[in-house]
């Protein structure tokens, strides 16, 4: 049966699980977890890719990455063949480590975002061999709190919380250490991200609204005569819904810098955001 062609993240973000084969350990002992976490770092690095998370369990590895310009494959081919060579030369084997394909799923919103990097640093918690994340070494979870490794990108995480760092680490403490229970993490996510859904569907109506009465589409905006209209429209749903500019960007297409260039001229006439 042929391989099913993996589907592409629209954020550049997947949450990757690599297992043993046969569900048979692929770490005998902490030598064989720094050389991953080595090997992870320095093919990430060459391939131009961003590690946000991960967890180093003895038969299975979840990580969190975003793929810049390369190809995740690419990238998990070259952890694959390096570690390996260095497993089988360590216990003198022969034949393959991992369990077939890697896996991998789309994280496609910032709210699936902290729900993978919950998930992913509460492994060996789940697991019962720790109480809770930061008793746990090989994941990334100390490095959030304790920015301990530059490798790690987690301000993309924390920013989600918090602007303000120390704010934010608190936040994602509290955060990481919810009750882990299915339908208390289907209720609280599902809120958030329903919330933002539907702040973000008014939203559309009334810019649909506002350029049918301007006589415009939405490619319109992006045209350099059309700029006090397409100013007056980001101020218009600024003041309406109160949209970031990350949302701003994504519901009228006009860059994130040009959008946060209006709110700044905003905030430099004194006028309410």
């Amino acid at each position: 049966m042929p391989r099913q062609a993996r589907i592409y993240s629209e954020t550049g973000i997947y949450h990757i699980m690599l297992r043993g084969n046969e569900k048979r350990k692929i770490f005998l002992d902490d030598e064989d977890r720094k050389r991953f976490v080595y090997t992870l770092f320095e093919k990430a690095s060459e391939e131009k890719s961003d590690i946000y998370a991960y967890c180093l369990m003895d038969n299975h590895v979840h990580l969190l990455l975003y793929e810049h310009s390369a190809n995740i494959a690419r990238l998990m081919k070259r952890i694959n063949v390096s570690f390996v060579y260095y497993f089988n030369k360590k216990y003198k084997r022969v034949g393959h480590l991992f369990q077939d394909r890697y896996k991998s799923e789309i994280v496609d919103n910032e709210y699936y975002l902290l729900a993978a990097v919950r998930y992913i640093h509460n492994n060996p918690v789940k697991a019962g061999i720790a109480s809770c994340p930061e008793q746990y070494w090989w994941s990334s979870y100390c490095d959030y709190i304790y920015k301990k490794r530059n490798e790690i990108i987690v301000d993309k995480v924390l920013n989600l919380f918090s602007e303000n760092n120390a704010e934010a680490i608190k936040q994602f403490i509290i955060f990481s250490n919810l009750d882990c229970d299915i339908e208390f993490i289907d209720f609280m996510e599902k809120s958030l991200y329903e919330i933002r859904l539907e702040q973000e569907r008014h939203a559309v109506e009334a810019l649909c609204s506002i350029l049918s009465c301007k006589g415009l589409c939405l490619e319109d905006l992006l045209k350099k005569e059309n700029c006090k209209q397409r100013n007056e429209v980001i101020i218009c749903l600024k003041k309406d819904f109160d949209l970031s500019a990350r949302q701003m960007a994504f519901i009228t297409n006009i860059g994130k810098g040009t959008v946060l260039k209006v709110y700044n001229e905003m905030v430099r006439e004194n006028r309410p955001l």
